[in-house]
């Protein structure tokens, strides 16, 4: 088995058979581009290669001049010496996985993925490969998502409670995906009972929607938030916005208000982590460990690469529990929690490579 099918150079990964990058960290060439959030998916490069189903959120984050090519789910291309084809990985809408094949060897870039039900995505389709490049966001054991179905269960009893008493709910999850299924969510629940008050969405979510409606994705009928919308629910609107838009002066148009966060991160149960909220309601569109687990050993991978996260101890953990030789990636990528940004053209990761928590070994993608 050659050691240099994908090798990581000053862009991020690349595909020398290829002569490609995937989500590369500045630009270049010829990029593909596993999903539309800003840390993957940067402006500048000439040539962009993605997911029919994610065509419209990247044309939207991208601009019309960018040059986007798309492939439907499997459906194969040569490129150069390799093979590369796109697959779902469950993480947002038209968020995909890279299978890359040179000469029978099959490596798997994951980009950002999650195994739990979300209405606004393609599920995860597990991909055999010899080597898996998997995102380690959320890699420990502590990190276990409960059902979805009872998260928007609680979420809707939250905003009932607070409509009977007049204080608007304000509900965070980022602009770009995470929006959009906490809507597709709230509006599966509230289609069959009636919605306590009127939805009423932040301007960077606003902008976001139309590439899911036009996907098919079944969203309720929102309005602006603005002081006039929240006047005129008289304290019953479930206002989403991203947690960037916390901090600002926007936010007192709502008051009186109980703000809430939908995040993994809600797992910790430290202020921090609540960032002043007055709910935390556990909702990640990454992978937690047990989904992580069952990913890794769905593909069959004798080797795995993990980046963003914590990587040393869940690669010591494939190693020594699952004798699957796994290692570290170094990265700029910064999972749930570089993506709050409520600018939908802004990069949402940091401005230098991240080596994470161990050194990188054990092959090419180092």
């Amino acid at each position: 088995m050659s050691t240099d099918l994908i090798r990581l150079d000053p862009c991020g990964l690349y595909v020398p058979a290829a002569d490609i990058h995937v989500d590369p960290w500045r630009p270049v060439e010829r990029a593909v581009i596993t999903h539309a959030h800003g840390d993957h998916a940067r402006r500048g490069s000439r040539q962009y290669l993605t997911s029919r189903r994610g065509q419209g959120v990247l044309r939207a984050r991208m601009g019309t001049d960018a040059r986007i090519e798309t492939l439907d789910w499997g459906e194969r291309l040569r490129v150069g010496d390799a093979i590369l084809s796109l697959h779902p990985a469950g993480h947002i809408l038209g968020s995909a996985q890279v299978r890359i094949e040179v000469g029978g060897e099959v490596w798997v870039v994951s980009g950002d993925y999650k195994l739990t039900s979300d209405p606004t995505t393609t599920p995860f389709e597990p991909v055999g490969c010899h080597v898996f490049i998997s995102e380690c966001t959320f890699g420990l054991p502590v990190y276990r998502w409960p059902d979805p179905k009872e998260v928007f269960e609680s979420i809707l009893e939250w905003w009932e409670e607070n409509a009977a008493s007049q204080r608007t709910s304000v509900l965070f999850g980022y602009s770009l995906g995470k929006a959009q299924r906490l809507l597709a969510g709230i509006h599966e629940r509230t289609g069959r009972h009636g919605a306590p008050g009127p939805i009423l969405v932040h301007g960077a979510v606003h902008r976001l929607l139309a590439p899911y409606r036009e996907a098919g994705i079944a969203l309720p009928e929102v309005e602006m938030a603005n002081r006039s919308s929240a006047e005129q629910a008289g304290g019953r609107a479930l206002v989403v916005a991203p947690p960037s838009a916390g901090g600002t002066s926007w936010i007192r148009a709502f008051s009186p208000s109980s703000t809430a966060f939908a995040s993994g991160w809600m797992r910790l149960r430290g202020t921090r982590r609540r960032r002043g909220g007055d709910r935390g309601f556990v909702l990640s569109d990454h992978v937690d460990w047990d989904g992580l687990l069952n990913a890794v050993e769905a593909t069959g991978a004798q080797r795995v690469g993990l980046t963003h996260g914590n990587t040393a101890a869940a690669a010591r953990y494939l190693r020594e529990d699952r004798a699957i030789d796994s290692w570290a990636l170094p990265t700029r990528f910064q999972g749930e929690a570089g993506a709050e940004t409520d600018d939908p053209e802004a990069d949402d990761g940091g401005d230098t490579p991240r080596t994470d928590d161990s050194s990188p070994k054990g092959g090419a993608a180092t």
